[in-house]
């Protein structure tokens, strides 16, 4: 691990992570977006032989190399730098997505992780999220009621995905969720 990347939460909570191995094929090329320590794009990778996993923060990026390379699967897995979509090319047949919950000004690398000014990354990711989606793509996304949900819906609704509860869990006095966003 390291301070300056957000550590994954534990298995009994992870509702992305049990979400990607549901929901990955063999055939799927996989964008794991904000990848952070690597764990959904490695678990991505158990499935698939053609994954991509992007972060904003450096040391996130080396983290998840390093994770990469201990799990043996760097011919399954590319890993580097890419604010959402700024360096990523081609089109995916599922997108990986944890985005931040916490509409504030993050302060640090660290951050940035978990908050996002007036979720200025959610709205430029749903406005770009189509172009790199193939025609029958899907987004799995993790959100929660300690961040604005309502947001989150509108989000969806407002760019033409339809959304899918897949699973739910209960923690410290928030629901979080995770959802299978498809086009309509």
């Amino acid at each position: 691990m390291s301070r300056d990347v957000f550590a994954p939460v534990p298995w009994d909570y992870n509702l992305l992570a049990k979400s990607v191995l549901k929901d990955v094929k063999e055939t799927d090329k996989v964008l794991d977006m904000g990848t952070g320590s690597g764990v959904q794009a490695i678990l991505a990778a158990s499935r698939s032989t053609d994954v991509t996993a992007v972060d904003v923060n450096p040391f996130a990026v080396k983290l998840a190399e390093k994770n990469v390379k201990l799990n043996k699967l760097g011919s399954r897995v590319k890993v580097f730098e890419s604010d959402l979509f700024v360096n990523i090319q081609g089109k995916f047949d599922l997108i990986i997505f944890d985005p931040p919950f916490r509409w504030s000004e993050p302060r640090d690398a660290w951050e940035k992780s978990s908050a996002d000014k007036d979720y200025e990354s959610m709205k430029l990711f749903f406005g770009q999220a189509k172009e790199y989606l193939n025609a029958r793509g899907r987004i799995l996304i993790h959100f929660g009621t300690s961040g604005d949900i309502a947001y989150l819906k509108y989000l969806i609704r407002k760019h033409g995905f339809r959304r899918k509860q897949l699973l739910k869990n209960s923690r410290a006095g928030w629901i979080y969720f995770t959802y299978k966003l498809t086009l309509t």
